[in-house]
């Protein structure tokens, strides 16, 4: 067996960033696993574990997807062909896919969010949800569901 695959036989994931807002935040109605267009200090970058995806979000542009505001900080030992840190980065999807996220976009009004950043096979990949926005109660009524699963385990484990 290869080191890059597991027992199961899926390859390995090394995750890089999670974005813990996003299922706190949105209904997810689908994902899917898309490439990132990286420069190579990006990638060295992202092999020391300091992505942060809080703000990130995608779009979809003239048949693309991109996704804005993914932090990758400058590789320490780069020179002055270093990233910025914010760019623009194309992902990589089927023609497929990307028109079924034109789709839930423009005629559903869903966002498309990242929800972890990862390596597979020394490749990265962002993990891409389609996601409808929660209304303030629909926080509440999480929480709240979140709280009695609590108090069930609490009471379970003090019988």
């Amino acid at each position: 067996m290869t080191k890059q695959s597991s027992p199961s036989g899926e390859p390995e994931r090394k995750s890089l960033a999670r974005n813990k807002r996003a299922l706190h935040d949105y209904h997810v109605v689908e994902t899917w696993e898309a490439g990132l267009m990286l420069t190579g200090t990006e990638i060295k970058s992202l092999r020391t574990g300091q992505a942060n995806m809080s703000d990130a979000y995608g779009i979809v542009r003239d048949g693309e997807v991109f996704l804005l505001n993914l932090h990758i900080p400058p590789y320490e030992q780069g020179n002055q062909f270093n990233h910025d840190p914010t760019r623009t980065r194309k992902l990589l999807l089927h023609k497929k896919e990307i028109k079924r996220m034109i789709g839930a976009v423009e005629r559903q009004g869903l966002t498309l969010i990242p929800l972890e950043l990862y390596f597979t096979r020394g490749k990265a990949k962002v993990a891409l949800a389609l996601g409808k926005g929660k209304k303030l109660h629909d926080k509440r009524a999480d929480e709240k569901k979140k709280d009695d699963q609590r108090d069930m385990q609490r009471a379970l484990r003090a019988r």
